[in-house]
C-alpha cells in the first residue's frame, strides 16, 4: 500500500511538470529596444514591432517606413486592422485590403500626408 502510495505521488508529480515550464510574455518591448529597421527585423512572433509612428512626437512618424511587414495567414479583421493604424496614428483610412501574402495594405493620412500602409499578420503596421 505504502509503496502504490509513493508511485502514485512521483506520477502526479511528473505530469504536472510541463505545466511549470510554460512561459508567457506579456508587457511592452523595453523603452531602449531596438527597431526592426536596425535589428534585422523581429524574432519573437508573439510582438509586433516597435515601429509604430506617435502621433504625439512628428519625428517618429518616418519610423514605420522601414518597418518589416511579414507574410503569414492573417487573422484580423478588417476592423482590427483599422483600429491598429487608428492607434498608430493613422487617419482616413481607406481601401483596405488583404493580399494574397496575407498583409492588409491600403491608403492613409499621416501628419497631413498621403500614405500606403501595411499590417501583416503579427500586428506591425508601416507605411509603404
Amino acid at each position: 500500500m505504502k509503496r502504490s502510495l509513493t508511485t502514485l505521488a512521483l506520477l502526479s508529480l511528473l505530469g504536472a511538470s510541463p505545466a511549470f515550464a510554460q512561459t508567457t510574455v506579456t508587457g511592452t518591448p523595453a523603452p531602449d529596444a531596438k527597431s526592426s529597421a536596425n535589428s534585422g527585423g523581429q524574432e519573437a512572433v508573439t510582438r509586433p514591432n516597435t515601429d509604430k509612428p506617435d502621433a504625439t512626437k512628428p519625428a517618429t512618424t518616418q519610423a514605420a517606413a522601414h518597418a518589416k511587414l511579414e507574410e503569414g495567414a492573417n487573422s484580423f479583421t478588417e476592423a482590427q486592422t483599422h483600429h491598429r493604424l487608428t492607434e498608430a496614428g493613422y487617419k482616413d483610412i481607406k481601401g483596405l485590403t488583404k493580399d494574397d501574402k496575407g498583409i492588409w495594405r491600403g491608403d492613409a493620412v499621416l501628419n497631413g500626408k498621403p500614405v500606403k500602409v501595411g499590417v501583416d499578420f503579427k500586428g506591425n503596421v508601416a507605411a509603404q
